[in-house]
């Protein structure tokens, strides 16, 4: 899988902190479900998480530009998970987040593209279980990349 012509991939470096969080929120915006104001509460508490893990590399990730500009990133962690009948030797997963590509960019492949990407990414480091929270518009994307759907419930406790 390659990029599209006239666009190119880099890692994610700790400069690269306010696109991350620019990204997120519009990652986020794009369902129309959340407000501005909690897009940039949600921002206030993500970006010194974001900040500490960019500095000491724990958050990594891709960056796809085109002509010099960002039109496209995924992020990634490793996190701290016990050994699981579906990897019984790893005491983690690889998390993938934060993928988004512009709106004027879409529909030429460069999200699976990027998840291809960090997938590949997690590899070299040892990492072979990933997982990820998808909207529904992306479940076909990460099914057809080899995703399977899981039973994870959540709730949050007020």
């Amino acid at each position: 899988m390659d990029l599209p012509k006239g666009y190119r991939l880099r890692a994610v470096r700790e400069m690269d902190l306010d696109l991350i969080c620019a990204q997120r929120e519009l990652m986020f915006s794009d369902g129309g479900k959340r407000t501005r104001e909690r897009l940039e509460k949600m921002t206030t508490y993500f970006r010194p998480w974001l900040q500490e893990r960019l500095a000491d590399g724990r958050y990594f990730g891709f960056i796809v530009e085109r002509n010099g500009e960002p039109v496209a990133g995924v992020g990634q962690w490793i996190i701290d998970w016990a050994p699981h009948f579906h990897h019984e030797e790893e005491a983690h997963r690889g998390y993938i987040a934060n993928v988004y590509v512009a709106p004027a960019h879409r529909g030429q492949g460069i999200a699976k593209f990027l998840v291809s990407c960090a997938e590949q990414e997690f590899k070299a480091r040892g990492v072979s279980t990933m997982v990820l929270h998808a909207s529904q518009e992306a479940e076909p994307m990460y099914e057809s990349l080899g995703w399977d759907q899981t039973s994870e419930m959540m709730k949050i406790n007020d």
